[in-house]
């Protein structure tokens, strides 16, 4: 946790913050701030900068006060993401990933390849997805909550969502053969669509290209979700 993030709906006061039972034992045991001390704060889908803290006492939670916040969060990635639903157990850590790295407009799709099962994870539920998400947020010490979407339908999404997403942006497919390879810092907005492990299937690549996507490669290794994420991100915007 490289931030302090501090939501609006645990406002006590004006400029006064309720701390939450896991961000209060991160400050407890791992800062192990003391009473007066000045942390790194941000709101919630706001700036970001230091605020006074003050631990729990006789029934109340900790809270921080006197906020300074002059930061703005960093610059997103112009970028929309969307992506067979993983692996349950791999949707977490990729989770965190993209988020870290700044993708801001998320889509988890259904495909051919990605097993129903996987639709009835706990890990879908609103509140998992956004602890996820507000992890990644912490790591990176950014503030903007990412924007998500369930999609348990492919067809749909590609006939009739897709095309507006890729209006004035450019459309980049994952997928490793009959592809090219993958552009370094393309300079423009894009959507990317990764797929899952087994891949796309036929129909849904023909589905992509007719959509106005373009196919590319990352070399002859196959890799994992989790793996990929970063690797392509940092590949078509790095830092």
């Amino acid at each position: 946790m490289n931030i302090i993030l501090l939501d609006p709906e645990n406002t006590i006061a004006d400029g006064l913050f309720a701390l939450n039972s896991r961000q209060q034992t991160h400050i407890s045991k791992v800062i192990k701030a003391q009473s007066g001390d000045v942390l790194r704060v941000g709101v919630l889908n706001g700036k970001i900068g230091e605020g006074v803290y003050e631990p729990p006492s006789e029934g109340r939670a900790g809270y921080i006060h006197s906020l300074n916040l002059p930061t703005l969060p960093p610059e997103p990635l112009p970028m929309v993401l969307v992506m067979a639903l993983p692996r349950p157990n791999m949707l977490k850590r990729t989770l965190h990933n993209i988020t870290a790295m700044g993708v801001k407009d998320l889509y988890l799709i259904h495909s051919a390849k990605v097993e129903k099962s996987y639709w009835q994870s706990p890990v879908l539920q609103t509140e998992s997805i956004q602890q996820c998400l507000l992890e990644g947020l912490e790591q990176a010490k950014d503030t903007i909550m990412p924007n998500w979407s369930l999609i348990p339908r492919f067809r749909p999404f590609v006939e009739d969502q897709l095309p507006d997403l890729l209006k004035n942006k450019r459309g980049i497919l994952a997928h490793p053969y009959l592809a090219k390879p993958c552009p370094i810092d393309i300079q423009q907005p894009c959507v990317l669509a990764l797929g899952p492990e087994g891949g796309w299937n036929d129909f849904e690549v023909s589905k992509w290209h007719e959509a106005g996507m373009e196919s590319v490669h990352l070399g002859d290794r196959i890799l994992k979700v989790e793996t990929v994420v970063p690797v392509l991100l940092s590949r078509l915007y790095p830092a």
